[in-house]
């Protein structure tokens, strides 16, 4: 019974809230339709443009300026745009002024005179810096007198002369050797032996040199100019060129040596670390990897794989500042293009 009457009450109070008046509804409609056009209303209104116009003084802010003056409340930035456009109002517009471009400084023309620092370096003596450490020590003579002036120009047709040889400002020439094994990089062995300077004879009538060097059982890339001032910048330890060796050992290197080059090891002169390591692709022995690496300490990589109870069997540098073997057989060299001198300069 219980139940049938809640059914019930359920059910009349239903049929109730459908035979409520339409109207009642209406009459809500109504009203809110209402409330909406008095806003609109409202919002549509003019704003006062100061509290002068509502008849109450204007208040002021610490800095001496009237509140009404600042944009404030809902739309602010829309009503203060209507008020600058409003008929009669004088509006004021920023022409954009484009900046004018700095013109290029136009380069000197060529006067026949040349640093004699320049001019040492040009002759492959040394770089710039270390020519003016000759020039301050009264080492080098312009016809005949010596100069200890920095910035002396240098005419055409003047005889500079270092060490009792008269020097020549020489075009800059760099060529890329791939030196087999059994030669030593020097200028002169006092013990004959065979040196680099052998391969690359008769290469130009500069006299060039080797820019760092390799030891006698490495092969590989060296590179050979009469540039001083890039051989000097390739050579400094904060230029960091990278380097990447090929290396044969007496057995395989395990991930764990790998992994302790990779976070760096201490050797007599200091921490040194490589910046990759990988196991040569298509060898199929792990005797066989490749380092990457930026030092230029002498005989860094024998070092490294030394101090981890390796012998190395074969060493040989592959990359040298970006430049590869391509094309180049042992024991023979190129002269660098135009573009690969430009991308040493810019090391």
């Amino acid at each position: 019974m219980e139940k049938k009457d809640n059914n019930q009450s359920r059910s009349n109070g239903q049929h109730r809230s459908s035979q409520r008046p339409r109207t009642a509804g209406r009459k809500v409609y109504r009203q809110a339709d209402a409330d909406s056009e008095k806003k609109s209303a409202h919002a549509s209104r003019p704003r006062p443009a100061d509290d002068t116009d509502r008849g109450t003084p204007p208040r002021r802010n610490h800095h001496g300026k009237s509140h009404s003056q600042r944009p404030y409340g809902p739309g602010a930035d829309k009503r203060k745009k209507e008020a600058t456009n409003a008929p009669g109002k004088k509006q004021s517009f920023k022409t954009p002024q484009k900046k004018a471009k700095t013109p290029p400084p136009t380069p000197k023309p060529y006067d026949g005179t040349t640093r004699l620092n320049k001019y040492i370096a040009n002759a492959g003596i040394c770089s710039r810096r270390e020519a003016d450490k000759l020039i301050a020590a009264g080492s080098i003579t312009v016809n005949g007198k010596v100069v200890t002036e920095m910035g002396f120009q240098v005419h055409e047709g003047d005889v500079v002369n270092y060490g009792g040889e008269t020097l020549r400002s020489e075009r800059k020439r760099y060529f890329l050797l791939n030196k087999p094994k059994g030669f030593i990089t020097t200028l002169d062995d006092p013990q004959n032996r065979e040196t680099v300077m052998m391969l690359i004879d008769g290469a130009c009538p500069e006299r060039i040199y080797p820019v760092g060097r390799l030891d006698r059982n490495t092969t590989g890339l060296l590179l050979f100019t009469n540039d001083g001032d890039l051989a000097r910048h390739l050579t400094h330890p904060s230029t960091g060129v990278y380097k990447i060796y090929q290396v044969e050992l007496d057995k395989p290197v395990t991930r764990d040596h790998m992994q302790q080059m990779l976070q760096g090891i201490e050797l007599e002169d200091g921490p040194i670390h490589v910046d990759d390591i990988q196991y040569v692709q298509g060898a199929n022995d792990k005797r066989i990897v490749g380092v990457e690496l930026h030092s230029g300490k002498n005989r860094i990589v024998r070092r490294i794989f030394e101090h981890l109870g390796y012998n190395v069997h074969k060493l040989d540098r592959v990359v040298f500042a970006g430049l590869t073997k391509k094309d180049l057989p042992r024991g023979r060299y190129r002269e660098l293009t135009e573009q690969e001198v430009g991308y040493l300069m810019m090391i």
